[in-house]
């Protein structure tokens, strides 16, 4: 019998083990995005923007063909990660860009989170390519989008078969918090899911309005 002990798996999400991967948020991908309303998808990628930069997570943000067609990417994204200068290409496949592995190269990380635009190829792409080279690739389903909803679940089951990790925007941050007791990050990891958190967001709110209730206790 297996002897349970107060440890967290390895397959768990922590600030520091992977770099966070953002492709192509950006206004004309937007515009043909059909499987996620707009406003949803801008939501959720705030909620991961933001868990980056509260948890300090390396994050590479990319965009294809910025200023002669694509448009610029999200200020939900740029606003929050201001540091961090959008890496423009233009192979669909941001795994097939020397600049975008250069830079992963650089941060170090064996694990790979993606979300972006679109599902099924500027994502597809380089979460196949990733796991074909020996890195953990998790997907951020719900921060992703595609023309159709056929096309982005045929999209997230293909990565799912080749060995990728589906989870969601609330998921990755309270993943990464994961202790409410942790309170270098507590403040902003409410703050987020009052936030962007929908109705989680909203329960906070009430939570702590009407009988000044905090998760740590």
């Amino acid at each position: 019998m297996p002897i349970a002990t107060a440890t967290p798996a390895a397959t768990l999400l922590d600030g520091a083990d992977h770099t966070l991967m953002l492709i192509d948020f950006q206004s004309q991908m937007a515009f043909a995005t059909r499987s996620i309303d707009v406003v949803e998808l801008r939501n959720n990628a705030a909620l991961i923007a933001e868990a980056a930069r509260t948890f300090a997570v390396p994050a590479i943000v990319t965009t294809v063909a910025e200023k002669s067609f694509s448009g610029p990417t999200f200020d939900e994204v740029t606003g929050v990660l201001a540091d961090r200068a959008p890496i423009d290409r233009t192979t669909m496949n941001a795994w097939e860009d020397a600049a975008v592995v250069a830079e992963v190269n650089r941060l170090g990380k064996g694990r790979v989170v993606f979300a972006g635009l679109w599902t099924s190829v500027c994502i597809v792409g380089p979460v196949l390519s990733a796991l074909a080279q020996g890195f953990e690739a998790y997907v951020i389903t719900d921060a992703c989008g595609d023309v159709s909803a056929e096309a982005h679940e045929r999209a997230v089951q293909r990565m799912v078969q080749a060995g990728a990790r589906p989870l969601t925007a609330l998921q990755y941050l309270l993943e990464l918090q994961r202790d409410w007791a942790r309170a270098a990050t507590y403040d902003a990891t409410v703050a987020t899911a009052v936030a962007h958190g929908g109705g989680y967001g909203v329960g906070l709110v009430y939570a702590r309005t009407m009988f000044q209730a905090q998760e740590g206790h």
